[in-house]
């Protein structure tokens, strides 16, 4: 088999490497360059095996922790950025597991620390937070055993939040009651418990 051409993905720090003429894997240029996989090159089956099987994961892990440096994220969220890096599926995939394995990568561990950061800069509803965590791929039975973990009274955070920013507002006046309750939906906090955080402002 022969490497008989390689193009420099666009934006990114890639190269899509083909062998007899179809495309074979990407790999970032500082592996190419180090594995000398250069236009014309001979490559066996084995070779190939230990690129895809290895080399490739390796980089892809040595990428998922910078990432994960910057900013905690969750398996699906560093498979995702993997992927948007270049890499395939399969690539990606591995690198995730193999971080699970060792530690780097525990969604228990993210749900926990995302709820305790949203509960302290974000007053939102319980069914919102889990909204957040769903759409970052997390596991169901994951979400809800960390959220299990706090007590996350809807009605008495969404109260503290109304009269953080409606407080000096006169609760009487209907615009005013209707701002609020859309400022709380969109929260995450029901029609009812809109409502009675309302109505308690009013009696204050």
């Amino acid at each position: 088999m022969t490497i008989t051409s390689v193009e420099k993905l666009k934006n990114k720090n890639m190269v899509r490497v083909f062998i007899d003429n179809e495309y074979s894997f990407t790999i970032p240029t500082e592996y190419y360059l180090k594995n000398h996989l250069y236009e014309n090159t001979e490559i066996s089956e084995e070779q190939l095996s230990h690129i895809r099987g290895r080399i490739l994961v390796e980089a892809a892990k040595e990428k998922a922790i910078r990432f994960l440096t910057i900013k905690d994220r969750s398996q699906e969220e560093v498979i995702n950025k993997l992927k948007d890096a270049g890499f395939d599926s399969n690539t990606a995939q591995k690198a995730a597991e193999e971080l699970k394995a060792i530690g780097y990568l525990d969604d228990t561990r993210f749900a926990l620390k995302y709820i305790n950061d949203r509960i302290r800069t974000k007053a939102l509803s319980r069914r919102a937070i889990a909204f957040e965590l769903q759409r970052k791929g997390l596991d169901p039975e994951i979400i809800e055993k960390a959220l299990s973990e706090f007590e996350i009274d809807d009605f008495e955070v969404a109260l503290r939040e109304a009269k953080r920013k409606f407080g000096k507002y006169d609760m009487s006046d209907e615009k005013t009651a209707q701002r609020v309750y859309r400022f709380l939906t969109h929260r995450g906090f029901s029609h009812e418990i809109s409502v009675k955080a309302i109505r308690t402002m009013k009696l204050d």
